[in-house]
């Protein structure tokens, strides 16, 4: 018996001790208050979109919930103005795998929604799929969705200054590349569709929200618009919905012990969209609340360039 409990404390001791020093996350220190503010924050009707709204709400911002589902979504507003007490929190529908639902969202937003102050590029998926104008799934809805819809509400953020631009990454984007023959010919990021070239894929997006990121911040020099990017922390959100069942299943026991919770999650992005005193930051990559310095390829200014262009010229394509 006694040999048993040394292991169970053993295992407990282990478990707290990583925890705290490797998943554990830290929390937005900030006490700003958001009336007559506005936030747009994307894929928002759960995980920690949803999370990062309801904080903003509390603090009285007019929060936009950009999503692509309008059940889900309105029904998340509702749990979010009960919850916050706040009535300025509004479904807009967002489909970012369409182009052209992009471009709409901003035309209705451009002309209902007279503040822009904080934009929260949040949604994200992993898995299969084609966008409607055929990029994978990965690329278009986790970057060139957001570089259009960013691109579109620019100056309306620039008429709003003091105004900030919020992309969620991952650590994962240390593990991303970007093949532009293979963008070009096939406008995905990867060759196949097996399970680990959706792993790759989405490492690749990521990498793509880092530069997209340091990229904005060169542009928007001079001005008062400043964008941040982050790693949210390990979380088991909505975002492997599209991942097989028996690697859910797997993944579910190691979440409920280690992952952070969505309200943990939203932390540092709220710190990225709210902490005074980091725009000469602007363009830079934080973790757990903290600045962090990003690998090599992600402050590659030539590469960020690059994808910036080709990005645009899409664009023009797309119309």
């Amino acid at each position: 018996m006694s040999v048993l409990l040394v292991l169970v404390a053993g295992a407990v001791s282990f478990y707290v001790i990583v925890y705290y020093s490797v998943f554990r996350g830290a929390k937005c220190l900030s006490s700003v208050k958001l009336q007559g503010k506005t936030a747009i924050v994307t894929g928002s009707n759960t995980g920690i979109g949803k999370a990062t709204a309801l904080d903003l709400a509390k603090r009285g911002a007019r929060v936009i919930l950009a999503c692509r589902s309008k059940e889900r979504a309105e029904a998340a507003a509702f749990d979010i103005r009960r919850e916050s007490g706040n009535s300025q929190v509004v479904f807009m529908q967002l489909d970012l795998a369409s182009l052209k639902s992009v471009r709409s969202f901003a035309k209705t937003f451009l002309k209902t929604e007279p503040r822009l102050d904080i934009l929260i590029n949040n949604a994200g998926v992993m898995g299969p799929g084609r966008t409607e104008e055929g990029f994978s799934m990965a690329f278009g809805v986790n970057h060139l969705g957001h570089f259009l819809l960013t691109n579109l509400l620019l100056e309306r953020l620039q008429q709003c200054g003091p105004s900030r631009v919020v992309t969620v990454t991952g650590l994962l984007y240390r593990f991303g590349n970007i093949d532009f023959p293979l963008l070009a010919s096939k406008k995905d990021l990867v060759p196949g569709q097996f399970t680990w070239h959706k792993f790759q894929a989405y490492c690749h997006s990521k990498l793509c929200n880092v530069l997209f990121t340091r990229e904005l911040a060169n542009r928007l020099q001079g001005t008062k618009v400043t964008c941040y990017t982050l790693h949210p922390g390990v979380i088991y959100t909505d975002l492997c919905r599209n991942l097989s069942l028996w690697l859910q299943l797997l993944m579910m026991p190691f979440a409920k012990l280690f992952f952070l919770d969505p309200e943990g999650g939203a932390q540092t992005t709220l710190h990225c969209a709210l902490q005074e005193g980091i725009e000469p930051l602007s363009g830079r990559y934080y973790s757990n609340c903290v600045l962090q310095q990003v690998g090599a390829k992600g402050r590659d200014d030539a590469l960020a360039k690059k994808l910036w262009e080709n990005c645009r010229s899409w664009m023009r394509r797309a119309r």
